[in-house]
């Protein structure tokens, strides 16, 4: 592949990904199941990569949410009058410090067409999830495994550049593509900076 090429699995639009026949999703689940049969299983990626995306917060941030917990509890013992509450915003203000503060741990990611996904020591079936989708936020890249069960949490797996079309191509290999896009709740927690 040429250095002036855009990989297929990059958003930019520098190169223009080829125009294919839209399928039905029988047909998908169809051609993943003849391509698990056939697949070339032996190929594994490995990487590491943060937990999650961290980002600093100035003293600004810091402000901004003492006022908010401070409207809370205000709100609580002039309106609601309950102690609980303002017990409840306190402890929920203590926990977010406490997380945000923590800083994401460094993961080692193993990916295989036969076994499947390792984050850490934890294997994920590729047979427990029906589809992936890749997630562009800002220049941080990630896959979401999206679960066979409706209840059940998808995987979400941050990749660097230098690997993203090995992991796209084990992973296409296995499970149909699906265009996602970051929900609502993903856009707040982002805008939040939390």
């Amino acid at each position: 592949m040429k250095d002036d090429q855009q990989n297929y699995w990059q958003e930019d639009g520098a190169a223009e990904a080829p125009v294919e026949e839209i399928r039905q999703d029988e047909e998908i689940e169809q051609d993943t199941r003849d391509n698990r049969d056939g697949a070339d299983d032996t190929q594994t990626v490995t990487w590491s990569a943060q937990e999650y995306v961290h980002l600093d917060k100035d003293w600004w941030w810091y402000v901004v949410f003492v006022i908010v917990v401070l409207a809370f509890v205000a709100f609580d013992i002039f309106v609601l009058q309950s102690w609980t509450f303002s017990l409840l915003v306190i402890v929920m203000a203590v926990a977010v410090v406490v997380y945000i503060r923590r800083p994401p741990r460094i993961l080692t990611y193993a990916l295989s067409g036969k076994q499947g996904l390792y984050v850490g020591e934890k294997l994920y079936h590729l047979d427990d999830f029906r589809a992936f989708g890749l997630i562009r936020d800002a220049e941080h890249h990630s896959i979401m495994l999206i679960p066979v069960k409706r209840f059940a949490p998808g995987v979400s797996v941050y990749f660097p550049e230098e690997v993203g079309e090995k992991v796209v191509d084990i992973l296409g290999q296995r499970l149909p593509m699906q265009e996602l896009k970051l929900d609502i709740i993903d856009v707040l927690v982002r805008k939040l900076r939390l």
